[in-house]
């Protein structure tokens, strides 16, 4: 059965920092890209930052960058999100996904939330 299970959020102060967690289980973590996304209330779901199966190679939206980190340890099956200088508009639900694109594969989890507020 395949798992992606996100842990980590909470209520954090401006300026504060967080690191989100995804554990994965039922399938081989190795072969997928994984990504985090987020979506706030009243918005369209967007991507935060992926990291590639193969070379782990970053990527971020623009308004992360500098921010947040995106890594994955292939022998816990988990990637992380480590949120630095929250602000108040990165309060969202975020959730890990697991895509292969060659084999059309794709997992979501079901969201841990982010409350950035003094």
């Amino acid at each position: 059965q395949v798992q992606l299970v996100e842990s980590g959020g909470g209520l954090v102060q401006p300026g504060g920092s967080l690191r989100l967690s995804c554990a994965a289980s039922g399938f081989t973590f190795s072969n997928y890209a994984m990504s985090w996304y987020r979506q706030a209330p009243g918005k369209e779901r967007e991507l935060v930052a992926t990291i590639t199966a193969i070379g782990g190679l970053t990527n971020y939206a623009d308004s992360v960058k500098g921010r947040f980190t995106i890594s994955r340890d292939n022998a816990k099956n988990t990637v992380y999100l480590q949120m630095n200088s929250l602000k108040p508009e990165d309060t969202a639900m975020y959730y890990c996904k697991a895509s292969w694109n060659l084999a059309g594969r794709e997992y979501w989890g079901q969201g841990t939330q982010v409350t950035v507020s003094s």
